[in-house]
């Protein structure tokens, strides 16, 4: 369902040159962090504005509910267990994206797209897996998570080494002060934008925030009713209302694309340190809506719809075809599942969402949720749960407890807390989706029936 102004179907109009695409990504970030999304505590001004002036997603989905996983799946258009990125991957670890496999930056750099990525990559941290080496002209940031650093309160000594700061692919700094990480990488944001102003550009900025352990500047610590976890988000409003008025300044909104999300839903064992998944069920780590359902708000001025909110599901695997459209780019040579949703983004009267199904994974290739339609689909598997009014300690986040879940049919629409189970009383419904589970497994293999799908790929190995 799509409020707010309907155009006609008609071809897109061709710009003079292509957009430019800016693409920011926050981590851990829940549903209802932001005031457009119910958020209470604190305020997000800047990210309300933007809805206003553009589309406000609803039922916008990740493809898995954790860090490297979820972050290959955006950046190329697949599924992760196409992809065999499974999970958050560590520092030591030797793998990493497959060479072989297209970013949005390899399909945008030979439409003569400047591509940078700042902030957190987190697709492996040999060389051969870094930014640079998958399309991207520049890299500043973290190459993994912020909390995969030697003061981790739970890892014993020797775990994690120093955490790096890189400039491409050397190291610039190691154990870099965290209360100024979302404002240097606003810092470079901005000078990018501006140094390439005379071009289209692609610009991925991946804030290590408001993953734990949470940082803010001293222009932001102390300012939110909520605690610091509400100094963290207005920090990251700020950052966005900045990079806005950057293209206002230079007479850039009209060409530029932008996108705002969330890589997966709150890690909810850190109590008071974590979001909020609004009226959905667990968080992070779990394929029930509260883990892959992620705020998500797009803005171009004259080619997508201002103050509209849209609750047809949409997943982050459709936006590289659906950029590599407006950009005129080739769509990568390997298979990918991603399709393209242009008519939806931009409000084409009686668009629909060209996807039978979206499919959830997790651990390492199960196969734990399908959701069609309205309905959603969970697979029996171990899950995990929040346990009520859970806190973190000096630091140490609460236990989770385990959760087993049965064969469970729920219908998201309008029971979005997914707390009453209809498998029993719509046998057909339950029929469908078990065939189009079936269907997943084929393509994509499932790691709880030990079945490898046909189209499954390896990760990279680090030479």
């Amino acid at each position: 369902m799509a409020t707010g102004s309907h155009r006609a179907e008609a071809a897109p109009v061709q710009p003079a040159r292509p957009p430019n695409i800016v693409l920011i990504l926050c981590d851990d970030l829940g549903w209802g962090d932001l005031g457009c999304y119910g958020a209470r505590g604190f305020h997000t001004p800047e990210l309300d504005r933007m809805a206003r002036q553009g589309t406000r997603f609803t039922s916008f989905y990740v493809a898995q509910a954790v860090c490297s996983a979820s972050r290959a799946a955006l950046l190329t258009g697949c599924y992760p267990n196409r992809l065999g990125i499974h999970g958050a991957l560590g520092p030591n670890q030797k793998v990493g994206l497959h060479p072989d496999e297209a970013t949005l930056a390899d399909i945008l750099k030979p439409q003569g797209y400047a591509t940078a990525m700042i902030g957190k990559w987190h697709l492996g941290r040999p060389t051969p897996f870094l930014p640079l080496h998958h399309g991207f002209d520049s890299y500043f940031g973290l190459p993994y998570s912020n909390d995969m650093w030697p003061n981790h309160p739970e890892a014993a000594v020797g775990t994690y080494p120093r955490l790096p700061l890189l400039e491409g692919d050397r190291v610039l700094e190691e154990m870099p002060d965290q209360r100024l990480l979302t404002q240097r990488y606003t810092d470079r944001a901005v000078r990018f934008i501006a140094e390439q102003r005379g071009r289209p550009f692609f610009l991925y900025l991946a804030h290590s925030m408001p993953h734990v352990p949470l940082f803010a500047s001293d222009r932001f610590a102390g300012r939110s009713r909520s605690g610091l976890y509400g100094d963290v988000v207005g920090e990251l409003d700020w950052s966005t209302g900045r990079i806005l008025a950057t293209l206002r300044r230079l007479g850039l909104e009209r060409d530029t694309l932008v996108i705002f999300t969330s890589d997966n839903g709150p890690w909810l064992s850190y109590g008071d340190h974590a979001g909020s998944s609004g009226p959905f069920r667990e968080g992070k780590g779990t394929v029930f809506e509260g883990g892959v359902r992620v705020p998500c708000l797009m803005r171009w001025p004259g080619e997508i719809p201002a103050g509209r909110t849209v609750d047809t599901p949409l997943m982050t695997i459709d936006l590289l075809p659906t950029i590599a459209r407006m950009a005129g780019a080739t769509l990568p040579v390997r298979r990918i599942d991603g399709l393209d949703v242009w008519p939806l983004l931009a409000g084409w009267r009686g668009a629909t969402n060209p996807h039978p199904a979206y499919y959830f994974y997790y651990n390492q290739g199960e196969l734990q949720a399908v959701r069609s339609g309205d309905w959603k689909l969970l697979l029996p598997h171990i899950s995990r749960t929040s346990p009520d009014g859970a806190r973190a300690e000096r630091g140490r986040p609460a236990a989770y407890l385990p959760m087993s879940v049965g064969l469970e049919l729920y219908n998201v629409k309008r029971d979005p807390g997914e707390t009453h189970d209809e498998a029993a009383q719509e046998p057909e419904v339950l029929g469908r989706l078990l065939g189009l589970a079936e269907d997943a497994r084929n393509e994509l293999g499932d790691a709880l029936t030990h079945r490898r799908g046909k189209g499954v790929r390896e990760a990279g190995l680090a030479p």
